[in-house]
């Protein structure tokens, strides 16, 4: 909760300048979001509302269709959410691999984070071959392994990228 009134104050001062009466105060505005939670519902996918309209959360239209167009996210919503899920990366390749945490920081550690970001743990983990390698510290043949594989042919640029990335702890 505190971190959605963080962002809802710094989203409050961008916005033009409006009367006091008009801004919420953080009781009114926690009665607010629960009665709003009870009213809308939460959820935690993109669902169909009464009217089959995408939505997600607490009633956030997110349809891209014509007639009913959501708002959708903002930049700062996206960066929000984006950070979340590289903290939690993170915390997954830590848990898991120990040569992770070992990694020195910089490009090749930022490279294993965005092919984990990309892959998700489970898929990640077939890499069995190249995680060896990566233990090891065989970066090369952790690179080569990593760029021989379906994931590779599937994201193309992205892949030749990143495993330059493991490969030669710099960034193209």
């Amino acid at each position: 909760m505190s971190q959605f009134l963080g962002v809802f104050w710094a989203l409050l001062a961008v916005l033009p300048a409006v009367s006091p009466e008009a801004v919420a105060t953080e009781v009114t505005m926690d009665k607010l979001i629960a009665q709003l939670k009870r009213h809308e519902g939460v959820k935690h996918h993109v669902y169909k509302d009464s009217l089959g309209i995408e939505t997600i959360g607490c009633g956030r239209n997110v349809s891209g269709s014509r007639r009913h167009t959501g708002i959708g996210l903002s930049d700062d919503e996206i960066d929000y959410m984006l950070q979340n899920d590289i903290v939690r990366t993170i915390k997954e390749l830590s848990q898991e691999y120990p040569w992770f945490t070992d990694m020195e920081e910089g490009a090749r550690k930022d490279g294993i984070i965005n092919m984990h970001f990309n892959l998700g743990r489970v898929r990640f983990a077939t890499f069995k071959n190249a995680i060896a390698h990566m233990e090891q510290g065989n970066h090369k043949k952790a690179a080569t392994e990593f760029l021989e594989s379906k994931w590779a042919r599937q994201v193309k640029g992205r892949a030749l990228e990143i495993t330059d990335q493991i490969s030669t702890n710099t960034y193209v």
